[in-house]
Parts: C-alpha cells; structure tokens; sequence
C-alpha cells in the first residue's frame, strides 16, 4: 500500500489562511477530497494522512468528517489545545475516534522559539503516549535544537514525526547546522521524517531535483529507510510543482534502494507510525 502521509485540505478564506502569499495565489480556493482524489489515482498513492492547517477543535471535528467519508483518507493528525487545561478531556474524547492518529502544533509560528520546551505544552504531550497518538512536529531548522531537548524529555515510546525535514534553507543552498541538528535528532529512534515539502522550502520558480537532493540524502543517511515515509504537502506543494511530478521526484530518488526499503518509504513506515503496521 502506497501512503501519502502528509498533505491538507480547506475551505479558502483570508482569516484563517493569512499565510498565502501572493506569490502562492494558486492556493487561494478550496481544496477538498474530489479534488485530491484523480491526483492520487494518477500518482498511484492508494491512502492519504490529512493534516490539520487550522488550530481550531473545529479543524480537526471537520477532517474526521472527511475521513469518515472518504475511505482514502486513511487517518488524521488534528489539532487539540496542548498546553490548555481543556486539553485532557479534549483528548479523551477525540482519542476515541480511530481515525484521529497524531497530533500537531505550529510551533514554527510560535513567537517563541522555545516553544516546545514549556512546560503546561510537554504536561500535555506526557498525556498523549496512553492514548497511543503519535505527535507531528512542526519547525523550522534554527528550531532543531529545541526539538532535541523535547523529544529527550519524553518517553521513547512515544511515537513523533518530523514535518518536511524541518525546513532547511533550500533556496539559499545552506545545509549547516541543520544537517548536524538533524542527525542529532535521529538518533532518538522513535522520531520518524516526513520526506515533504522540500519545493517550497527552495525556489519555487526554478527549483531542481539536484538542488534538493543533498538535502533528501541527508535525511535517508539520518533515520535511515525504515524511518523515511513519502508525503506530498499537497496542495501547498502546487505552488513549485504537481503531485505527481513531486512523486517522481521522490521515486528517482529512492530507486537505487531495495524493494523493500523503497516500499517502506513510500508506505510502511506511515503505517508503522501513525496506524502501529
């Protein structure tokens, strides 16, 4: 089974995605499952993790919806308030829901970069391990260090995953410190990465396969391909390519790679994590 493990759905409006900019127009509609649902078909890909982009309860209430009525859509990683005293019961009652997988925060728009280090944020993710939901986390590399630190703070059988290799500075050709950063950060053996959302992180306009495969080197070389798992970052992904060129992308990449190992990244290691495969 072949498994997108990151990608996003919404209803376009300027409140809740302020982030578009206009050199990212092309985002500005909706993006539903109709409309992902002929891009998996010609990419091959035969189920997909939806990712929360709002941090609202709302957010994740609707994409269990989709989930529910959308059998490709094989779980979700949502959002909850951490740090809140609300979370706890929150928790209990979305963590019943089977196609609720993990969980997320932006800590990469948090004005503080330590973020993930507070502590009512780590109370609520000690929570998280019982329920058996993974947590996805989401930063930019000058955030790595911190992110050490966190997941070093938390049991090593909760399960975490790396978003879009936490955002090195593709575009201006820099691999340090992330590249040394991440390998600190693999070395914890219950943190996955997500091999997405590279194209954005370059130029958009003239981006290359070669430009990014230093950095797409460095991850496989890190967490090795039992821990490497296949994610689109669609629609966002659309600004700098097609799905099913970024697709291809990732499949020249890993072809020198056994069956197997190839098999993992683009599927089982998703299922490993989010779904316990």
């Amino acid at each position: 089974m072949k498994i997108d493990a990151h990608h996003h759905f919404w209803h376009y409006n300027t409140r809740d995605y302020g982030w578009i900019s206009d050199d990212m127009a092309v985002l500005r509609r909706d993006f539903l499952p109709a409309d992902l649902k002929p891009e998996l078909e010609k990419a091959g890909i035969d189920r997909v993790v939806s990712v929360q982009a709002r941090q609202c309860v709302e957010e994740t209430v609707w994409l269990l919806s989709l989930a529910e009525q959308n059998d490709f859509i094989a779980g979700v990683v949502g959002w909850l308030p951490i740090a809140s005293p609300e979370f706890p019961a929150l928790l209990e009652r979305f963590a019943a829901n089977p196609k609720l997988r993990a969980l997320r925060h932006v800590v990469q728009d948090e004005p503080d970069d330590r973020f993930i280090l507070g502590d009512d944020f780590n109370r609520g993710v000690d929570r998280i391990l019982a329920t058996g939901l993974v947590y996805d986390i989401l930063i930019f590399e000058r955030h790595l260090p911190y992110a050490i630190e966190f997941v070093r703070r938390h049991s090593p059988e909760q399960i975490f995953v790396l978003d879009h290799i936490a955002k090195p500075k593709i575009a201006a050709g820099e691999l340090q410190p992330w590249a040394d950063n991440l390998r600190k950060l693999a070395a914890f053996p219950n943190v996955f990465c997500k091999l997405s959302g590279l194209v954005t992180e370059a130029d958009i306009h003239s981006w290359t396969p070669q430009q990014l495969r230093p950095y797409m080197e460095t991850v496989l070389e890190a967490f090795g391909p039992e821990r490497v798992m296949f994610g689109s970052d669609w629609p966002v992904c659309t600004c700098a390519t097609t799905y099913s060129q970024w697709r291809g992308v990732v499949g020249d990449f890993i072809a020198s790679l056994g069956e197997h190992e190839q098999a993992q990244i683009m599927g089982g290691n998703a299922l490993k994590a989010y779904f316990g495969g």
